[in-house]
């Protein structure tokens, strides 16, 4: 107990562990050393406490220029693409909704530049996946009763004595 309340932040002892596994593995000047540990005591230190929330957000791009007819342009970085989905997942790290909630944009913010969805929608029109573009096959004729198609299945049945 005396030990314990003798150390307010981080035990000595394990911050001197820490730092000799550190300086074994890493290349350290000697000016470096009494920074790493500060550093390594600031982190033990801080370890449990609630992250300090972030600041202000500033966009890259105002959010008025971000979608424009032919592109889209990530908030984050400035990125400018007919999609944004893909990219916010690989580069950020982020899902759309989480996007939209941490700019505070609308649900109905396009990802997708317009001009882009429009020649997907034709597309996918003139291939007939729109609604009544297909032409639905007549239903297959019901065979008559009593027939029987092709060979029975299963095995043969035992001849009866």
């Amino acid at each position: 107990m005396a030990a314990e309340s003798k150390y307010q932040g981080a035990h000595p002892r394990l911050v001197t562990k820490i730092i000799a596994s550190y300086v074994s593995h890493h290349n350290v000047g000697p000016e470096q050393i009494p920074e790493l540990i500060h550093s390594v005591h600031r982190t033990m230190d801080n370890l449990g406490k609630p992250a300090e929330p972030a600041g202000i957000l500033t966009p890259a791009v105002p959010i008025r220029r971000s979608v424009q007819r032919d592109a889209v342009v990530c908030l984050e970085c400035g990125w400018k693409g007919k999609m944004l989905r893909r990219h916010l997942s690989t580069r950020h790290g982020l899902t759309a909704d989480e996007y939209l909630r941490r700019w505070n944009l609308p649900t109905d913010h396009p990802l997708t530049a317009p001009m882009y969805s429009e020649q997907r929608s034709s597309l996918a029109k003139e291939l007939g996946l729109g609604r009544g573009g297909r032409v639905r096959a007549a239903p297959p004729k019901p065979a008559p009763s009593g027939a029987r198609r092709g060979r029975p299945r299963g095995r043969p049945r035992a001849a009866a004595t």
